[in-house]
């Protein structure tokens, strides 16, 4: 159980003002459909975020217990100093192209936008330090659409209210906390 509560919360909240939730809001803004647009964000998620996990677990077997808590450790401080630059979304993400459709369209910028980001790294991670791919790809995908479902729904209107710098930096000190705890010994590290 606490793989999947860790998972989720850390990428609910390292989500948030991340490029893949401006994608969120450009999807909804510009095609008007929330579900499918919902349902290609969890399909992306589940595929990008569970070949991550299995990356991550593949990565826990590799490296020995310590080597593995140096890494670890060394690896969600440096993901929360990331967490504290802002993203922007580049503009040949800004018009999705193609005849797929609404879901599929979501799906495949979803899932491209999502590789190499924070909380694809975070998963593989989390995925290494927990013994349970299955709770740390289902808690990673929970937040991703807890992050995610309320800018698809909410569209513009929100965004420029939310204290996106605020939430980078809970979100920076989230990271950098799990990673002195792993450092420090706190908690299963293998």
């Amino acid at each position: 159980m606490e793989a999947f509560l860790v998972s989720t919360g850390v990428v609910a909240l390292g989500e948030i003002g991340d490029k893949t939730q401006l994608l969120a809001l450009m999807l909804a803004a510009r095609f008007r459909r929330p579900v499918p647009v919902i349902l290609g964000i969890l399909v992306a998620t589940l595929l990008n975020h569970g070949l991550a996990g299995a990356l991550g677990t593949v990565v826990r077997d590799l490296l020995g217990p310590e080597l593995l808590r140096w890494v670890l450790g060394a690896s969600f401080i440096a993901v929360g100093l990331w967490a504290l630059v802002p993203d922007k979304m580049d503009d040949d993400e800004a018009e999705p192209r193609g005849q797929w459709g609404v879901f599929g369209v979501t799906v495949a910028t979803f899932f491209l936008a999502e590789i190499g980001d924070k909380t694809q790294i975070a998963t593989v991670m989390l995925a290494a330090r927990f013994h349970d791919l299955v709770a740390v790809v289902s808690g990673t995908t929970l937040g991703m659409l807890i992050a995610d479902v309320p800018a698809v729904i909410l569209g513009r209107l929100a965004s420029p209210k939310l204290p996106l710098k605020w939430i980078r930096l809970a979100a920076a000190v989230v990271f950098v906390a799990l990673g002195a705890g792993v450092l420090l010994g706190l908690g299963s590290a293998a």
